[in-house]
């Protein structure tokens, strides 16, 4: 059976906002574009929360809603939602590993969030995810530092730029802003 893979979510964390944008391309296996306008970043929480998420699609919105719970049932907490998420990989809750990753933002804290139970908060307030991660990451690192421009805008030409060198990320970019 073909596995359908969400790909790039970059971050960015400026002057009081963060940005979250994210590709719109769903590659099925490793050659065969599926989809070019899927929406990967979104607004949970009353809009309270931005969430991104790359991998595995159907271990991505498992991820996402399982993080929605535990957002849920600690009103909002975003860092001790990610934490009790993750605490049910370390004590063998969840039968098995998720295949995707998360980058889930409120208007205090940006973290990453892995299907392995792994919860990370950024250096520099910059981050990425999914094949394009890495270009997306270096594009934002250098907009942050070397321009003036705003959170969403850094975090779309990041993924604009990644789009034009890794072949899992296309240009139909989704930014949100919290």
């Amino acid at each position: 059976m073909p596995e359908f893979r969400g790909t790039t979510i970059c971050a960015v964390k400026k002057d009081g906002k963060t940005a979250i944008a994210g590709d719109g391309q769903v590659t099925m296996s490793e050659s065969i574009i599926f989809k070019n306008s899927a929406v990967k970043v979104r607004r949970i929480y009353g809009g309270k929360v931005v969430l991104g998420f790359a991998g595995s699609v159907s271990d991505a919105f498992s991820l996402s809603e399982k993080f929605e719970g535990m957002l849920n049932k600690f009103s909002g907490n975003l860092m001790r939602s990610a934490v009790e998420l993750a605490e049910l990989w370390r004590n063998d809750k969840l039968p098995r590993r998720l295949e995707a990753m998360m980058i889930v933002a409120d208007k205090d804290q940006l973290l990453i969030i892995s299907g392995n139970g792994e919860v990370i908060e950024p250096d520099g307030g910059v981050c990425a995810i999914g094949s394009g991660g890495n270009y997306a990451l270096a594009a934002a690192r250098a907009l942050l530092q070397e321009t003036q421009y705003s959170a969403d805008e850094i975090a779309y030409k990041a993924l604009k730029i990644a789009s034009e060198i890794c072949v899992y990320t296309n240009d139909h970019i989704t930014v949100e802003v919290v």
